[in-house]
């Protein structure tokens, strides 16, 4: 996937007069805060210009893919939801209300509450250049989300990349909070690591316990069944642009970006045979995926007995929703 144009040339016009050396370094410390949740010392992940400047070339593109996935499996799962509000907590520069505002048309109010100034101006010179008058005129909060704060119900609410940096009392409370102000779905996402997958986990039990309905990526509103020394988590290939590249210093055209979510609603949604977790292993005569389903974990063999079923089956992947058997 690419980014929507109107937020590639806000980017890139943002970044044009930066030196891509010192992004690679300042997105190279950037990546490794966000990827083992260490801070060194630092009162949040993001405290400086050079971090905002890091964030924008490096981390937004890759929070923008995995949100717009994440909305694509709520869209299997609530295929006539159509959300008019929205509410981002911990909203950086706004990544999320971009790729919302991609997927759903008829979004007319956005609430992006963020703790940093220095976010907040760019995700206000960023909005300028979109196409989405909604976008343009997102309501922006400054506030910490880990002190009081008060807003009213949203659509959908949504948290990326923000359980990491609270303590448990915190979590707990602040999901308690999100879920009271989610009139429709609330969507967490974290990175796809063990630690992030953990955070999930926990937040996933705690809103089923509120009487939250698992629309993605879990077919079922059991027991997680994926093993302790295992972790579930999906991804996206974002096309890299020549500045990625240049920050990256890397070859390749395209990076994947790993993440764990739920998707957590009121209504309950579209029933689902089974979750594919891993990459298919193709094999002579036949594919075998790795899938999660109500009866657990399981490794599901489609071969070409099944002329049709083996087909659309070439046509899956991981994170697919695997077809029930007939």
């Amino acid at each position: 996937m690419e980014l929507p144009e109107d937020l590639r040339y806000a980017l890139e016009l943002e970044l044009s007069t930066l030196s891509p050396k010192r992004l690679a370094k300042l997105a190279s410390e950037l990546s490794d805060r966000y990827r083992t949740g260490k801070q060194t010392g630092r009162k949040s992940f993001i405290e400086s210009q050079g971090d905002v400047d890091a964030y924008a070339a490096f981390r937004m593109p890759a929070t923008f893919a995995a949100v717009y996935s994440v909305l694509k499996q709520v869209q299997e799962g609530l295929p006539d939801w159509n959300p008019q509000t929205l509410l981002d907590a911990g909203a950086g520069p706004g990544t999320v209300m971009w790729a919302v505002a991609a997927i759903y048309n008829d979004l007319n109010s956005i609430t992006l509450l963020e703790r940093e100034e220095c976010m907040i101006a760019l995700g206000k010179k960023l909005a300028k250049h979109a196409s989405s008058i909604s976008i343009q005129k997102a309501e922006w909060v400054k506030t910490d989300i880990t002190n009081i704060w008060e807003t009213t119900s949203h659509d959908i609410v949504t948290a990326s990349y923000v359980l990491g940096e609270l303590n448990e009392q915190h979590r707990n409370a602040f999901l308690k909070k999100l879920w009271m102000l989610t009139r429709g779905t609330l969507i967490i996402i974290e990175p796809g690591t063990p630690a992030g997958f953990s955070r999930i986990k926990q937040a996933r039990e705690q809103l089923i316990n509120e009487g939250g309905l698992l629309i993605a990526p879990c077919p079922h509103n059991l027991s997680c069944p994926m093993a302790i020394d295992n972790w579930c988590h999906f991804y996206q290939r974002l096309s890299r642009s020549r500045l990625h590249r240049q920050i990256k210093a890397g070859e390749l055209s395209y990076e994947d970006e790993k993440f764990s979510f739920i998707a957590v609603s009121r209504k309950m949604g579209e029933a689902v045979s089974g979750r594919i977790l891993r990459h298919p292993q193709i094999r002579k005569g036949h594919i075998e995926f790795e899938v999660c389903c109500s009866e657990g974990i399981s490794k599901r063999i489609i071969t070409r007995k099944d002329k049709e079923l083996f087909r659309n089956a070439k046509n899956l992947s991981w994170g697919s929703i695997l077809p029930p058997r007939k």
